[in-house]
């Protein structure tokens, strides 16, 4: 008596199952990361977590930096729309509405991603060179869409491209530096939201006599 072996699943099936092992791959590495640096993260800790046998892991990742980076892409790749969204919303013409719209934004991706936003506020300065390119990758992405809005602005006609990028860059920076500060605000979470306010008021100010500064 013949036993005519198991049909393999289809291709689309076992994409499908490759995709959801990666990702809990990844959702396994920042639940761990949450008390560590990559660095000290082993992929064993990882496989374990999930179930897997060690040699899994090289089926998606090629070592820890190539997970990093995956998260890396996961954690910030998302950003680029809502920063554009909240540059073309109606008012952002108007520093103030401007203003609140970023520290709003800031505030809901700590809320929504703080596994995530802790990830990339630890790893931006962190000892793995490929995650840190990564994300300074990203944040130069950032920098280059709020150039480009900021360019638009009628507050900005006669600026150098080299003047709005440093501005951008100024920005850029307070957002990682204002999501690391709702990270650890707890229930004073409005006062750190009206610091930040108050910090992009006075980069406002001062961006808007600039070009006096220079003539």
């Amino acid at each position: 008596m013949s036993h005519t072996a198991p049909a393999a699943p289809p291709p689309g099936v076992r994409q499908a199952q490759k995709l959801k092992t990666r990702q809990a791959l990844m959702d396994a590495a920042l639940g761990l990361l949450e008390h560590q640096s990559l660095s000290s993260l082993g992929l064993r800790e990882v496989t374990r977590s999930v179930g897997l046998a060690p040699t899994a892991f090289y089926r998606h990742f090629k070592d820890t930096a190539e997970l990093g980076v995956a998260l890396v892409e996961a954690s910030l790749g998302g950003l680029h729309e809502a920063i554009r969204a909240s540059l073309a919303a109606p008012d952002a013409d108007d520093s103030e509405a401007r203003i609140a719209l970023t520290v709003e934004l800031i505030a809901d991706l700590v809320r929504s991603a703080p596994a995530h936003v802790r990830f990339v506020a630890r790893e931006r300065h962190g000892g793995v060179r490929p995650v840190r390119e990564a994300i300074g990758g990203q944040l130069k992405l950032f920098a280059e869409e709020v150039a480009d809005s900021l360019g638009a602005l009628p507050d900005s006609a006669g600026w150098s491209r080299e003047d709005l990028e440093m501005l951008a860059g100024v920005y850029v920076d307070h957002m990682v530096m204002t999501a690391s500060a709702f990270l650890e605000a707890g229930p004073d979470a409005e006062a750190t939201a009206e610091l930040a306010r108050r910090q992009l008021r006075l980069v406002s100010l001062g961006s808007r006599h600039w070009l006096d500064a220079r003539r």
